[in-house]
């Protein structure tokens, strides 16, 4: 089985393609899109993630794609809205490759990945470092979240299929 995490941002979009294979998850690819700058309208930032975003599934062809559940602050609505237009971006190209959806919480990745449902970023990055054997933590953070929202959805396809 192979998982696209996906950690949604506007501005850069982090993921990370896992295969599970016998029961551990392997690490095939991690990285982020990102939107260019020069792209100040927001339709142009979809688009240019939604291309990308295409891209890898053309070449890794994932059998699940593990997406962020979306949540808010409520001081700050803005982010929250323009959160679920890439989250809608990204349900649209997974639903055009026939791939399926698994929303999983921040919390729930973490205590995955972690152990704990309130670990912080840094706490993510070098559990990750250390479950995939890197010479460095994966950065920015967004890559270290997709790693780590890709194997948790591994983890969980893996359990129910059991």
């Amino acid at each position: 089985m192979r998982v696209l995490g996906v950690d949604p941002g506007l501005r850069i979009t982090g993921y990370a393609v896992v295969e599970m294979a016998g029961g551990e998850p392997a690490l095939l690819e991690a990285g982020v899109l990102r939107a260019p700058r020069q792209l100040p309208e927001l339709a142009g930032r979809l688009r240019a993630i939604y291309a990308d975003l295409c891209e890898v599934m053309a070449e890794f062809q994932p059998s699940v794609l593990g997406l962020e559940s979306l949540y808010s602050e409520y001081r700050f609505p803005r982010s929250a809205l323009q959160m679920a237009h890439v989250r809608g971006v990204i349900c649209l190209a997974a639903a055009q490759e026939q791939v399926p959806v698994v929303d999983i919480s921040p919390r729930e990745v973490k205590n995955a990945v972690v152990g704990a449902g309130g670990a912080s970023k840094q706490q993510v990055q070098r559990t990750v470092q250390t479950l995939y054997r890197l010479e460095k933590p994966p950065s920015p953070p967004d890559v270290a979240d997709a790693i780590a929202i890709a194997t948790a959805v591994a983890y969980r396809v893996a359990r129910q299929s059991e």
